[in-house]
């Protein structure tokens, strides 16, 4: 009987092949992983590159916006408090401007309200975590100063107009700031403005223009109040937003886990039967080199 002469290289390769396939599902077993190359599962190894990615975004604007959050929630309790501090200028203003004051009581009014304006500009200051947050972008920088050598006292504005924002993975941008011009020195209601030009006639003892500082410190707390509402709005918006991305990042993880997670008890059994051939392939090879299988041919 003629014997391929190929017949041992052939069962080497198949014995090399065996060896490779043991040790692929050895590695599945362990790591708990079905594919690992991209020569095991071309599709699903682009699909899990793509949920990797996904999952990457949804993560990445996850930490950004507990940060963002960190900072709105700040700078709201710090127009909280400027809202408290401003009923209470009002209060002083409208007691101040009622004709019954002298002037010591005049001006004990002004250096209350002083007392007042100084808090405020301090809530206007307001950093976290080493970034003012009514600054615009020019968050390194304290955004006020105030110049008392003139009379009213003048304030200056350091930052900028920039609203930051922060862009969801989807819907619309999330603003995160809103500058302090807007806010303390605006043309519409100047907040720190109309404290300065208040504490200055309550120390002149000008009762007459009380009224008119009253009524310019309400117009100023509604409007830090409205502001307030705006920034709420964004507040609410990114903690939906941030819940939505948690969501997504959860369901493509189990996608992903599902796509790319072995099938032990199936991969067990392979690993079984691979093993088996193996142990065949070697007696095959052994019963060769002793020429038993030639003698049986």
């Amino acid at each position: 009987m003629q014997v391929n002469p190929f017949f041992v290289v052939n069962l080497s390769s198949a014995l090399d092949q065996t060896q490779a396939t043991q040790q692929q599902l050895s590695t599945e077993i362990s790591s708990g992983l079905g594919v690992t190359t991209i020569g095991q599962n071309p599709v699903a190894a682009a699909q899990n590159s793509q949920l990797l990615n996904q999952i990457g975004v949804e993560d990445s604007f996850t930490q950004t916006s507990n940060l963002a959050q960190g900072m709105l929630n700040v700078t709201d309790s710090a127009l909280g408090s400027v809202v408290t501090q401003l009923n209470q200028a009002v209060s002083l203003a409208t007691q101040g401007s009622n004709g019954t004051l002298n002037a010591a009581q005049m001006q004990a009014v002004s250096n209350q309200l002083s007392g007042i304006r100084d808090e405020i500009l301090s809530l206007a200051n307001t950093s976290y975590q080493g970034q003012y947050v009514f600054a615009g972008s020019q968050t390194s920088t304290p955004p006020f100063t105030l110049n008392t050598s003139t009379s009213p006292a003048t304030v200056t504005y350091n930052g900028d107009s920039v609203v930051n924002q922060l862009q969801p993975p989807s819907g619309q941008a999330i603003a995160l700031n809103i500058p302090g011009n807007q806010i303390f020195t605006s043309s519409t209601a100047n907040v720190l403005g109309a404290l300065n030009t208040a504490i200055a006639n309550f120390a002149n003892g000008n009762s007459a223009l009380g009224a008119t500082d009253t009524a310019a410190l309400n117009s100023a707390l509604n409007f830090v109040s409205q502001q307030r509402v705006t920034l709420d709005n964004s507040i609410t918006r990114l903690t939906t937003a941030t819940s939505a991305a948690t969501s997504q990042q959860t369901q493509l993880t189990m996608v992903q886990t599902n796509l790319v997670q072995a099938d032990l008890p199936a991969v067990s059994t392979q690993l079984s039967l691979v093993k088996s051939q193996q142990t065949a392939l070697i007696n095959v090879i052994a019963a060769l080199g002793s020429g038993s299988l030639f003698d049986k041919l």
